[in-house]
């Protein structure tokens, strides 16, 4: 056992990894935790609209969309480090100034618009940046490792942040829970400040010439010409725009088809969570390039869970398959993240895990307005379970197309346990 934890937790000896993972810990409690008060506080001030929910999550995804690509492009040419430091210190600023509107009574609907689309820029910085920044942590070897550990980070912080957020609301109201995320995102701040720059496992930066060389489309041309990119890109951009919208979607669920309160709230989004901590979990022991077909297997398997849950009439039953969507929800994009990252070039790092964020969350601007009117028009459950069908039928189509190109062949074994597995020469 010692052995197991050991290794599974084997990123965590680096210290410059150790600051990087406990500073994201304490402020991802805190964002989580401001999620579910923003959604309650969004629920509140609109008469319990989920379309008004909607235009909050486009707008806190749209500059994602707008922006991630040029922020890939900044991470392949200047210091990951200093830029890490600029979009958290914004962050913190923004999360001040609205806790502050909040405890003051006086925040309305239109605050909330404004601060989810400059969240959304910093993000839109500060993601591809933190993503491309890993792999200097910690270096190629431990970098699957690494990536599992800050799916269990997130994860671990989405446990806790709703659990703590669902009671914090319900004894304070909003507004404390608005100031303690400020708080809290001062820790990754410090923890950057600490690091030791002679330990990061990076190549100098390159001549100014050739770092205004980086281009954007360049990065996009490299993707196209590489399925093996290109392929669980696809899959997530429709996934993570048809499905994964539980942010917006459990909330609605919770108050408008069971009627319970802010705590029952955080538990719909505690057991996704728990589930997906486990499944982030069980990917640090991978020390190579997950294959296609594991990527493709997680995709189907979130996307049959998803749409259960949509279909799901009680709530407890509810609270039970959230637990297996959201492990194979994260084991899905865990998967084709470490696939992305374990096969790109350094040189093209950046701009293609901006391209990765683009997909992963710059789709909710597209799904979030229709899905918040799905869940309006026609109950939370139904734009849960029309995501779940579009996202199997996606990963379906992407597992035939695979079939094909590869020549592959699909068998089912009953013994000596029934499962799926594929005859392929290369994989």
């Amino acid at each position: 056992m010692q052995a197991k934890l050991s290794t599974m937790f084997q990123s965590l000896q680096v210290r410059n990894y150790r600051l990087f993972a406990s500073g994201q810990l304490i402020k991802l409690v805190g964002v989580w935790m401001m999620f579910i008060a923003q959604d309650w506080l969004v629920l509140e001030l609109s008469d319990n609209s989920a379309t008004a929910l909607g235009v909050v999550t486009a707008l806190q995804f749209t500059p994602v969309l707008l922006l991630t690509l040029l922020s890939g492009r900044l991470a392949d040419r200047y210091d990951k480090r200093v830029l890490l430091f600029a979009a958290n210190a914004f962050w913190t600023v923004l999360a001040l100034g609205m806790s502050l509107l909040v405890l003051t009574d006086l925040v309305q609907l239109w605050h909330v618009f404004a601060f989810a689309a400059l969240l959304g820029t910093a993000n839109a910085v500060e993601t591809p940046v933190r993503q491309a920044f890993v792999s200097e942590l910690v270096g190629t070897p431990l970098l699957p490792n690494a990536l599992s550990l800050n799916a269990a980070v997130f994860n671990s912080a989405r446990i806790v942040g709703p659990a703590v957020a669902g009671l914090a609301i319900a004894a304070f109201d909003v507004g404390p829970v608005f100031l303690f995320t400020a708080v809290s995102s001062i820790a990754p701040l410090v923890n950057v400040v600490r690091m030791r720059t002679s330990e990061l496992q990076r190549d100098a930066l390159p001549p100014r010439d050739e770092r205004a060389s980086a281009k954007v489309v360049d990065g996009l041309r490299y993707v196209w010409r590489r399925p093996d990119l290109l392929l669980p890109m696809a899959v997530m951009s429709v996934i993570g725009m048809s499905l994964f919208n539980f942010q917006l979607t459990l909330a609605a669920l919770a108050k408008t088809v069971f009627h319970t309160g802010a705590a029952s709230f955080g538990l719909f989004s505690t057991a996704l969570a728990v589930g997906a901590l486990c499944g982030a979990l069980s990917g640090t022991g991978r020390r190579s390039r997950p294959s296609v077909w594991l990527v493709l297997g997680a995709a189907i398997a979130c996307a049959s869970f998803g749409t259960l849950v949509g279909f799901a009439s009680t709530y407890w039953l509810v609270v039970v398959l959230l637990v297996p969507t959201g492990f194979f929800m994260v084991f899905f994009a865990q998967a084709a993240n470490q696939r992305v990252q374990l096969g790109v070039d350094a040189a093209f790092r950046g701009r293609v895990m901006a391209l990765w964020v683009l997909v992963f969350l710059g789709t909710n601007p597209v799904g979030a307005p229709l899905i918040g009117w799905v869940a309006e028009h026609f109950g939370a459950g139904a734009s849960i379970w029309m995501g779940g069908l579009i996202s199997l039928a996606t990963a379906l189509i992407a597992l035939t197309w695979q079939l094909r190109r590869s020549g592959a062949r699909l068998r089912f074994r009953v013994l000596p346990m029934p499962r799926f597995y594929v005859t392929s020469a290369d994989c």
